[in-house]
């Protein structure tokens, strides 16, 4: 137990240091010891919420890693933690305000510090073509996994050897998605419709640029020298992934608090709890050990992607994205100790 422990030295820290932050926001807004208990117990629900809903991301940041180089390993969890938090729980959400509401970043970080109950509506407005981009993106992540004619492990096997033999087809995961995105449009407002394609067709062009270059950058054996620029690829292409896990869970804050500061620390407390997840997974080959956890997150990424188009019609509680993930990844790790064990008393 406490070799696990060290793995999260740092988050532990980090929660310490952001409780302590979260205490000076309320402290700051409100003046009293009723603000600072609030505000801590919101940043506390927050960081919780984050790692419920990124649980997947980092079993899926663990498989990609573990074929990253050591140097390339490190950037990843060094400046792509401080992207994931500074980028896309600060910065991210000034720019959409900055974008939607047509107004410099300045005046986006003054709505967001002086009149946050305005910050997050316009914010919030942006959940349509928001949900269709991350929709699209994660969409299309779930399904190049499972459409993969040269995939030989299934854990929903009914389900997953049929997916895997529409891999044959040229662009089949593109077309179901297309398809997905037009049939939605036709749910969503008419005035949002063409936004939510937009958003939506931006989501897919973004994933066959990473995807393409994360191809172009393939390393064969031959030719190793070229290991640092996938891995760089690969680095571009979680970037991607976070940015796109993070739409939901910075949209979703909101239901707790408008305050901007108090969204960050609570989700950047969360984000590091994941980190610390991602070096456990990748350090001790728990997807090795575990046979069908990657087809768990997958599974749940597709789950999320999917929450994400119907947020666009409908409102979808935090608490379903959140459990649905939870019970895919809960799933998969039952079935690869069922298996492991099974496996263990046929070799006997």
């Amino acid at each position: 137990m406490r070799g696990n422990l060290r793995y999260f030295t740092g988050s532990f820290i980090v929660t310490a240091l952001g409780l302590v932050g979260g205490a000076a926001v309320g402290w700051y807004y409100r003046h009293t010891g009723e603000g600072i208990v609030s505000t801590v117990f919101i940043v506390s629900v927050l960081s919780v919420l984050e790692v419920s809903l990124s649980f997947d991301n980092a079993v899926v940041n663990a498989s990609v890693l573990r074929d990253m180089t050591p140097v390339w390993r490190h950037r990843f969890l060094t400046w792509g933690i401080a992207i994931a938090v500074f980028g896309m729980r600060i910065l991210f959400p000034l720019v959409v305000v900055s974008v939607v509401a047509w107004v410099n970043p300045w005046e986006a970080l003054r709505l967001a510090a002086l009149e946050p109950a305005e910050y997050a509506r316009i914010l919030t407005s942006a959940h349509v073509p928001l949900g269709a981009f991350g929709g699209a993106f994660l969409g299309m992540v779930c399904l190049k996994y499972f459409f993969d004619a040269e995939k030989e492990v299934h854990w929903i096997v009914p389900v997953e050897a049929q997916l895997a033999r529409l891999g044959k087809f040229e662009a089949g995961a593109l077309g179901v998605m297309m398809v997905a995105l037009y049939t939605f449009s036709r749910y969503v407002h008419v005035e949002k419709a063409h936004a939510f394609l937009v958003a939506g067709i931006f989501g897919l062009v973004t994933f066959i640029l990473v995807d393409g270059i994360g191809a172009a950058m393939e390393v064969d054996e031959d030719a190793m020298k070229n290991v640092h620029r996938a891995s760089a690829a690969s680095f571009l292409y979680l970037e991607v992934l976070d940015a796109s896990f993070s739409f939901d869970g910075v949209i979703g804050a909101f239901a707790l608090t408008n305050n901007l500061f108090v969204i960050a620390i609570g989700l950047g407390i969360g984000a590091m709890f994941v980190r610390s997840l991602t070096v456990m997974l990748v350090e001790k080959g728990t997807l090795e050990a575990y046979r069908y956890l990657e087809h768990g997150a997958f599974w749940a990424i597709g789950a999320l992607a999917l929450l994400m188009l119907v947020g666009t019609v409908m409102d979808v509680p935090e608490a379903i994205t959140g459990l649905i993930g939870a019970a895919f990844i809960a799933l998969s790790v039952w079935s690869s100790i069922h298996h492991r064990r099974k496996a263990g008393a046929a070799a006997r």
